[in-house]
This record gives structure tokens, C-alpha cells and sequence, in this order.
């Protein structure tokens, strides 16, 4: 199979009490636990975890050798699943991501993971420059309020505009139950 799951940035800083918490992580780490469990069953060989690991301090998170920056338990990796390490938003940048996934012959993502309006975004909108077909779990990706001047952008509307932007030009769009669903069905 051509096609890898790319976990990215479902580390503690992100859940209650983490230093850059993020409006219901909870329930997207566990559709993303659901989609890495099927990848598990199925292809437990095109798994790739992203960690981001700040380097500058001036970030506030997942700062180095911080529990903030570990990986959280919903999601953690097994030792034969690739680990790589960022220090950008976009998962290929400066990192080893693109070469593991040549080495595998991978054409095709799934992506899930944090934060939809940043490190999401980014990896979907470089996956695709690179000549990834992607499809990205939405229900499996978390983000937080945003806020310019004085106007302030709840969560879920930050979530669905950069999801809605990247549907169709960038990635197909889809819920963890309707990935799992139309899978299973292949299968």
C-alpha cells in the first residue's frame, strides 16, 4: 500500500493544563487514536509521528525536555513507527519526513493531528506541493480561538474555515467514521 497516516503534534502542551491549550483535544486525540489503530491493523508499517520540539524558547511550548512536548498517550508511538522531529510548522521542513517517505514509495497521506489553523495547514498545503494526494480526518484535528485587534474567532470557526479552505484544492476532507467506514469497505 502507497498510503501513510502522518500524526502530527499531539503532544501534552495542547490539553487541559498544558501551556497552549486547544478547544477540545480530547475528542480529537481519540478519532486519531481510532484512525492510527486501523493503520495499525492494516499497514502498521506507513506510520509516522511528528513531534514539534520549539526552538526558541520565546515559542512557550514544547519546549525541549518539557512533559508539554511529549507525545500524548492516545497517540504514542510504537518502536517500529517513525518518529520525526520538527521545529517549523510545516512537517517537511527541515526534517526527514519526505526522504522516509520516498524510501516507502508513499504517494498517498492521511493526515490528523494539531493545530488545524498552523502545523495542519502547513503540512497539508506542503504534502500536496510535493505531490502528496491527501486526505485529512477534520474530526481528528484540534485548534483554538483566534483573536486580531479586537475581534476574536471561536475555535470551531477557525477550524472549519482552514478546513473548508483546504477541501478539494489541497485534500479530500472527510470524518474519522466516514474514513474508517469506506476503508473497512475496501478491505
Amino acid at each position: 500500500m502507497s498510503t501513510a497516516l502522518i500524526i502530527v503534534d499531539i503532544q501534552k502542551d495542547y490539553f487541559p493544563n498544558g501551556k497552549m491549550e486547544l478547544s477540545n483535544p480530547e475528542s480529537a486525540s481519540a478519532n486519531a487514536a481510532k484512525v492510527l489503530e486501523w493503520f495499525r491493523q492494516n499497514h502498521k508499517e506507513n506510520i509516522f509521528h511528528v513531534q514539534h520540539i520549539a526552538s526558541n524558547p520565546a515559542m512557550g511550548f514544547f519546549l525541549p525536555n518539557t512533559e508539554g512536548a511529549e507525545i500524548h498517550e492516545a497517540v504514542l508511538p510504537l518502536e517500529n513507527e517513525s518518529l520525526i522531529i520538527k521545529h517549523f510548522a510545516n512537517s517537511f521542513l527541515q526534517t526527514e519526513l519526505e526522504i522516509q517517505l520516498k524510501e516507502k514509495g508513499i504517494t498517498k497521506l492521511v493526515v490528523v493531528g494539531m493545530m488545524t489553523h498552523m502545523c495542519i495547514d502547513a503540512t497539508v498545503r506542503a504534502a500536496v506541493d510535493l505531490g502528496y494526494e491527501t486526505t485529512l480526518i477534520e474530526d481528528a484535528c484540534a485548534t483554538r480561538e483566534l483573536a486580531y485587534q479586537d475581534k476574536v474567532v471561536p475555535a470551531e470557526q477557525v477550524h472549519y474555515a482552514f478546513v473548508g479552505a483546504l477541501q478539494g484544492m489541497y485534500a479530500e476532507v472527510t470524518s474519522t467514521e466516514d474514513f474508517l467506514q469506506q476503508k473497512t469497505a475496501v478491505l
